[in-house]
């Protein structure tokens, strides 16, 4: 297991302080606030922990103030509902005695029922893209600073994007982007790990989707970028250490806010997850 996703997975084993309370830590990675990804995660995690035998189905969660890195970040579980096939749970996260973010999950029993999915859309696999390595010997030069900084540092999942140009031109694209994703080393077998690690990973491009028909990204030092809120539904079985396509689209833009949507499938064309968020893109040139 490479170091990158050990680290992960510590950033993901919070500590108990309390029943119903938690306390989660950052990584040492100097970025000057928590990457939304990380406390969607670690929510998740403070959730799971109050259930017994139940897999969340949806979570929706918003986004209120900057985490800061260097303190823990303490997560309160309100249990709100304990049914039959359901649970309710509420987590709110709070640092420096302020709630920096609230998110609400649902939990549900393994039930049989009616089945259909979108199908996935044709683009190349992961195999057909290139490398990390072949990025970092060859694009790599042509990326902004923010963007090879991003890549140069180990990290516990790998992405492989398949219109990776728009990293490299200004120039406006169709509103739509895929990446692959998977953890860079094995995961253990609990399906929640492989939750939760997902629900990490689906903040890291979603947000950026929205910069693509103006021809700009997250990375631009004139665009002021931030989630606002996030919502994410778990449909079917998947693990996060094997390759996950993620379709994105992005339906809007206005009042300095984007909305965007993504669908999550396994190789096999499998639709295991969908995202939904919309987010800060204030331009700071204009």
């Amino acid at each position: 297991m490479s170091r990158a996703v050990t680290d992960l997975l510590s950033i993901l084993d919070l500590e108990q302080l309390e029943v119903n309370l938690f306390r989660g830590q950052s990584p040492k990675s100097g970025w000057q606030r928590v990457f939304g990804g990380q406390v969607i995660g670690q929510a998740l995690v403070a959730a799971t922990r109050t259930v017994d035998g139940r897999h969340p189905h949806s979570l929706h969660c918003y986004f209120m103030l900057p985490g800061d890195p260097k303190v823990p970040i303490i997560y309160d579980v309100d249990r709100i509902r304990d049914g039959k096939s359901f649970m309710t749970r509420r987590v709110v996260a709070t640092q420096h005695g302020q709630a920096i973010f609230a998110m609400s999950a649902s939990f549900q029993i393994d039930e049989g029922g009616f089945e259909h999915q979108a199908e996935m859309p044709e683009v190349p696999g992961p195999d057909e893209l290139p490398s990390e390595e072949e990025v970092k010997g060859g694009l790599l030069l042509q990326m902004p600073e923010p963007m090879r900084t991003y890549y140069e540092r180990e990290r516990p999942l790998e992405i492989r994007p398949v219109e990776i140009k728009r990293y490299t031109s200004r120039e406006p694209g169709e509103p739509r982007f895929h990446v692959w994703i998977k953890t860079t080393g094995r995961l253990p077998d609990d399906p929640a790990i492989h939750q939760c690690v997902l629900a990490y990973a689906s903040d890291m491009t979603l947000l950026d989707t929205s910069l693509i028909p103006h021809g700009r990204t997250v990375f631009d030092p004139t665009v002021q970028a931030a989630s606002l809120d996030h919502a994410m539904w778990f449909h079917r079985p998947f693990r996060a250490d094997e390759w996950l396509l993620y379709a994105q689209d992005t339906p809007n833009a206005g009042s300095a806010r984007g909305f965007s949507r993504g669908l999550i499938f396994r190789q096999d064309g499998t639709l295991v997850a969908s995202v939904a968020q919309e987010g800060l893109i204030r331009d700071r040139s204009a």
